[in-house]
């Protein structure tokens, strides 16, 4: 077998603010600055030795650094996105024309959905991985033919080469995985990771991958984690959440970035064993199915705060987008995590299919009273690959592709009648007013600012960031032009001084 290649894995800078690859499941710019840990290019990095994990939005880095950088390696694994992709071609070629013969892969959920129509995009792609790439791309590195490799699509005499998937990874794979926090320590700042509702600066990691839930809109479970729940083992997840307490004293929380973490109510009381003696403080992803008795332990291991996808108040668009849940759960499960002393990140969701005017008025009072200590409300989505996406296409809701606008921000693309896309904006922006300016609110953020220095810096920024992006979604809402059909984003082009150019369509 010939000598391991020298590789790069990347998560490739865009537009600005944007968190488009690798550890984000909703790619777009963000209200606030916000990055996610590239955590699934963080294994296959830690099986290569000499390999770096490049990820350039929350770095700062320019494209025109990134092919600098590139320069020094043999091979490029690009995780990329639907909204990025045209300007990671542009990215690849740049890399080519540099080092013809550098060797470059795309992952991620786009080139999963289309394989071939990705390879066709641009013969600077060596090949595409379909599913989990965590060890096709490490074979190829240590010198196994594309031929060999499982998942793999590659061309071959001018035509798409699909080789045999791969079984999804199970316990004892994932277990003999490298830490991901591992790699963060090699290659990562982890103060330049923010998350508005996580303590600054956060860690995060998976101990699952994959999430039985059937939700229409998830682009993650219907295209690159799957839809079976795979576990790490409790000791695994444990010795991980340990090291990484000693590995960054600096940091303020640990964030468990499953698809769901409290699936399986045992699993979840098992880790809070272990977890309890560090005395450290974590969040997750939940679900709102979670009993008093779970959210009790789960407090008492040191847990402060659930991300919960709430999405709607209605039962029947909860019913459509096959949610699981009822506004009644919800409500429930919100009253029993105020009783325990967690804190709730409620996410909701405007224009999934059975809305109306009456169901985002609903949902805003079902918010309220809610009175999770924040909120993201978005725009629906219907990411290619996912049963949105073909249900929109059927029933002709889906007017084109474009996901976001020439900065990278979401923009409303689902169109049903007496709904315009104009009035969704308008309601995203009324929904954050309606919910945050709110005495009780306001008081609330700033009596947590109140005696932290460093959380009292983030607010500001923040806020300025947020009412900004709010002035900016007026002026969308207001402006047919700026909601007007697009057959896909566009995207900035690549400068060679500077790294950022005019915006060019795709």
């Amino acid at each position: 077998m010939a000598s391991v290649m020298k590789t790069l894995f990347l998560n490739p800078p865009s537009f600005e603010k944007f968190d488009g690859g690798a550890g984000s499941r909703w790619p777009a710019t963000r209200e606030i600055e916000s990055y996610w840990y590239p955590v699934w290019l963080a294994y296959p990095a830690g099986m290569l030795p000499g390999s770096r994990l490049l990820d350039g939005p929350p770095h700062h880095i320019l494209p025109a650094e990134v092919v600098r950088i590139a320069q020094d390696y043999e091979f490029v694994v690009l995780f990329t996105s639907t909204v990025g992709f045209r300007s990671d071609l542009r990215m690849a070629h740049a890399m080519k024309e540099k080092k013809p013969d550098i060797k470059i892969a795309f992952v991620g959920p786009q080139v999963q959905i289309k394989p071939a129509e990705s390879l066709a995009a641009s013969p600077d792609i060596d090949f595409v991985v379909r599913g989990e790439f965590d060890h096709a791309v490490v074979e190829y590195a240590q010198g196994k033919p594309l031929s060999e490799i499982a998942g793999v699509t590659y061309m071959a005499d001018g035509k798409a080469v699909h080789n045999p998937s791969r079984p999804p990874l199970e316990t004892a794979e994932l277990d003999a995985l490298p830490f991901a926090t591992e790699v963060y320590e090699r290659n990562l700042t982890i103060e330049n990771y923010n998350v508005p509702f996580l303590l600054h600066p956060f860690v995060s990691f998976y101990t699952t991958r994959g999430c039985p839930a059937l939700c229409t809109f998830c682009l993650w479970p219907q295209t690159l984690s799957g839809h079976a729940w795979r576990t790490r083992s409790v000791e695994s997840v444990a010795r991980e959440f340990r090291e990484a307490h000693k590995r960054f004293p600096q940091a303020k929380e640990f964030f468990f970035d499953d698809d769901t973490f409290n699936i399986r109510k045992d699993r979840v009381l098992a880790l809070c064993k272990e977890f309890q003696p560090v005395g450290f403080q974590w969040s997750c992803t939940a679900r709102s199915h979670s009993d008093y008795e779970t959210l009790k332990a789960m407090a008492d291991a040191g847990c402060r705060l659930l991300i919960v996808g709430f999405e709607s108040s209605d039962p029947q668009i909860l019913k459509n987008i096959k949610k699981g849940v009822t506004p009644e759960t919800g409500r429930a499960f919100v009253k029993n995590c105020k009783k325990v002393g967690i804190r709730v990140h409620g996410d909701f969701i405007i224009g999934l299919p059975g809305e109306t005017r009456q169901t985002i008025e609903n949902t805003i009072q079902y918010a309220k009273e809610l009175d999770c200590e924040t909120i993201q409300v978005s725009m629906a989505h219907a990411y290619p690959g996912t049963e949105l996406y073909e249900q929109g296409v059927r029933d002709g809701f889906l007017e084109g592709e474009a996901i976001t606008d020439d900065g990278g921000h979401q923009l409303p693309h689902l169109h049903y009648p007496g709904l315009s896309k104009e009035y969704m904006v308008e309601s995203v922006n009324r929904f954050y007013d309606s919910y945050y300016f709110r005495p009780k609110v306001v008081w609330r953020i700033v009596r947590d600012a109140l005696w932290d220095s460093h959380e009292r810096k983030r607010l500001y920024h923040e806020a300025v960031d947020f009412m900004k992006l709010r002035a900016d979604r007026i002026k969308v809402a207001r402006s047919r032009r700026g909601v007007e059909k697009k057959a896909i984003v566009a995207v900035p082009a690549m400068d060679s001084r500077s790294g950022v150019g005019e915006s060019q369509g795709a």
